[in-house]
């Protein structure tokens, strides 16, 4: 599992010109899952993203995590994060999990956040979707869960 962490000072996701999710301040969570992806995997990746201490302190240090300043988690599912663009000029998304695999996998990712006591909001699986998002920083970080 592969998720790309963007803080945010607010984000959305619209599907067919709806809003389908926001946040204020937060992350955008981009969600990528492999197919040999377990519960194993959501748990320890949803504890690090309710968890990571990247928001700053009073001393403008990163100390605080997204629950510590009060923030929320905007989800959206990105099979790309698994593309592979080594050969030729159209990437392979082999890596990636087949919908009905990763669909219940992203389903039990924000449940897990939810369960941690983190506001979420998400897009729609597999919808064409439009993210807009304010970058905070930028802070980005690219989290690959542990087999």
């Amino acid at each position: 599992m592969r998720a790309v962490l963007q803080r945010v000072e607010r984000a959305q996701v619209a599907v067919g010109g709806a809003v389908t999710g926001e946040v204020g301040v937060g992350w955008l969570v981009l969600l990528g899952v492999a197919p040999g992806d377990t519960q194993k995997q959501v748990d320890w990746l949803a504890d690090k993203v309710a968890n990571l201490r990247a928001f700053g302190d009073a001393d403008g240090k990163m100390n605080l995590s997204v629950q510590d300043v009060g923030g929320a988690v905007l989800v959206v599912s990105q099979f790309t994060l698994y593309g592979d663009c080594l050969k030729g000029r159209r990437p392979g998304f082999s890596g990636a999990a087949q919908p009905a695999v990763a669909e219940p996998l992203y389903e039990a990712f924000v449940n897990a956040l939810r369960l941690l006591g983190v506001p979420v909001a998400t897009g729609r699986f597999g919808a064409d979707m439009r993210v807009e998002l304010v970058n905070d920083g930028p802070v980005t970080f690219v989290i690959d869960a542990p087999g």
